[in-house]
């Protein structure tokens, strides 16, 4: 089963993705919340199942993203080049008061009842 992560900069994408790959998912994270192309989670390596990770700017703050231009403007705009891969995710998950654990534990519940 391929899986793809999607999510806003600092949504734990890469942490979730090498997490599932360890324990023999094939999983990738997609920069889909740099691209103006809507559906280009679709485009490169189609997965068979979406995973979003969504969090709020205090979370992203927390893990380190501050400065010129990480402000709530700069959220909406991922989460707007996001929309089209939140309405077609198989799983949402807000990890912006979950721990890398407990994302990747949500993940495998989800995966397990998916088989």
């Amino acid at each position: 089963m391929r899986v793809k992560v999607v999510g806003p900069c600092a949504s734990g994408k890469s942490i979730l993705a090498a997490g599932l790959r360890s324990l023999g998912y094939e999983a990738s994270s997609a920069a889909q919340d740099h691209s103006y192309v809507p559906d280009m989670w679709q485009r490169l390596n189609a997965p068979d199942l979406l995973i979003y990770l969504d969090v709020d700017l205090a979370a992203v703050h927390r893990r380190g993203r501050r400065g010129t231009g990480w402000d709530q403007d700069y959220l909406d705009e991922q989460h707007h080049r996001l929309r089209h891969a939140r309405e077609h995710c198989d799983l949402y998950l807000q990890t912006s008061d979950l721990t890398e654990d407990e994302v990747l534990a949500r993940a495998v519940a989800f995966l397990k009842g998916r088989r």
